[in-house]
């Protein structure tokens, strides 16, 4: 993966975004530390729908999560609360 400087990825833009469609994702770095990364978009999709939903998404679905499965109890009897000392 090429590293572009933000500003070198900035002014050459066009040649960053082709690089990119030829050779796969692209790294930018910002005062030499990696910062982001431009992907092509059949990889993004790939990526997209790999992907779990997080636990903010699931909890905001209207959509049902489905039935939460519990083990049985099995056949032992509770135990009876002893008297307060």
């Amino acid at each position: 993966m090429k590293h572009w400087p933000v500003q070198d990825a900035k002014a050459r833009f066009s040649e960053f975004l082709e690089t990119c469609l030829a050779e796969g994702p692209q790294m930018v770095t910002k005062r030499g530390a990696e910062a982001a990364v431009l992907v092509p978009v059949q990889e993004w999709r790939r990526l997209q729908a790999g992907a779990r939903p997080s636990l903010k998404e699931l909890l905001l679905c209207d959509e049902a999560r489905g039935d939460l499965l519990l083990p049985s109890r099995g056949a032992a009897r509770r135990r009876t609360p002893s008297a307060a000392r």
